[in-house]
């Protein structure tokens, strides 16, 4: 059983932690329309309209998430309000990339975890019944604001029309890069947003939400952590996927085919605005300020996470945002104000592009097996 420890003075969410930057709606515009491009350019070579920039999965995981007992209050808020089971939820693991037939070599990764939970609810969403977590595979975001994120992304979206053989050069230098980099004891966000994440097996990563959103009075982020020892043996474990288009499928269809898993729910408690800014998402938050604590646990049986109907309801039929989400864990900052109407766009060019409705599940028992 994992230590819960005691948060130490929270700080309390007030509507002046969030400042909108100048020029905000413009940049807001701007970065939608890059996505779009990058989905017109996608939907343009392969006539199927794909999520613009993490097109493909690895794997699709059913499991269930415990919510510890006891709590201390701080940590009780929203999702994490009770002790006990939630009802079935699923987690598909992909890529930053744009091209689901390939797998681009080194390109930061994601975990997105979707919940069943029918409490308040942020407007606009109040029929659905789940709580998406968008995850990421570092601590901190490659971009402090949306402005700057913008500059990142219209360089991603420059490589969509990429020939193959130059991209895969441009990722193995930068993985170069960024080994470097590491070796002198950093790491550089922006070098893996680009493709110089090593290639490490995706199981054994830890997956942050990188951005700030509320956690009931509080402001907070949250992490999810491999614990079983199956899991944790994989943590910077080599994977060589060179040649292997779906090198990562393969490596989790294999895992989850003999064996299953168990993840940890962290919380992290803003607890200082000055070292744990809510506007500048670049800011990994220092955890001897306050640590990432255990809130609950995520429990996966063996399976087969591969499934051809599965993949194409859950990639045609789905929206995953951040948005998606109770009113106690409203997303805050620059970079998540402006994913709202970016995911928004993507999922109804998808739908429009691909003539299939996107609606959210009401059971886990929703997509096919």
């Amino acid at each position: 059983m994992p230590q819960i420890v005691s948060p130490v003075s929270p700080v309390r969410y007030e509507p002046s932690v969030e400042q909108l930057e100048q020029d905000e709606g413009t940049t807001n515009t701007a970065l939608v329309e890059t996505m779009f491009k990058i989905s017109s350019t996608t939907f343009g070579h392969s006539g199927h309209a794909q999520r613009s920039v993490h097109a493909k999965s690895h794997g699709l995981l059913r499991g269930e998430l415990r919510v510890l007992d006891g709590l201390p209050p701080a940590l009780a808020q929203g999702l994490f309000a009770r002790p006990g089971f939630l009802p079935r939820g699923y987690a598909p693991f992909d890529n930053a990339e744009r091209h689901p037939g390939r797998q681009r070599l080194g390109a930061p990764r994601h975990g997105r975890q979707d919940h069943r939970c029918p409490r308040r609810r942020l407007p606009g969403t109040e029929g659905d019944v789940t709580q998406d977590l968008v995850l990421v595979n570092g601590p901190a975001f490659n971009a402090p604001n949306a402005a700057k994120f913008l500059s990142s992304l219209k360089l991603l979206a420059a490589t969509t029309d990429t020939a193959e053989g130059l991209k895969k050069a441009a990722f193995a230098t930068m993985r170069a890069a960024e080994s470097v980099v590491e070796a002198l004891g950093g790491k550089s966000p922006t070098l893996t947003s680009m493709g110089g994440q090593p290639e490490t097996h995706i199981l054994g990563e830890t997956f942050y939400s990188q951005v700030p959103l509320l956690y009931g009075p509080y402001i907070a982020k949250v992490a999810v952590a491999p614990v079983s020892p199956e899991l944790t043996a994989l943590t910077d474990a080599p994977l060589d996927v060179n040649g292997k288009p779906n090198g990562l499928r393969e490596a989790v269809v294999a895992f989850f085919g003999r064996t299953g898993g168990e993840w940890e729910v962290r919380v992290q408690l803003c607890t200082d605005l000055d070292a744990m800014p809510v506007e500048d998402a670049s800011v990994a938050w220092p955890e001897d300020k306050s640590p990432y604590v255990a809130v609950a646990r995520i429990s996966v049986p063996p399976q087969d996470t591969w499934s051809a109907a599965r993949v194409a309801a859950m990639d045609d039929g789905l929206a995953f945002s951040p948005w998606h989400c109770l009113a106690a864990h409203r997303p805050l900052g620059s970079i998540m104000r402006t994913r709202r109407a970016a995911y928004e766009m993507s999922a109804q060019f998808r739908a429009a592009n691909n003539k299939q409705p996107i609606k959210e599940p009401r059971t886990g028992d929703d997509l096919p097996r």
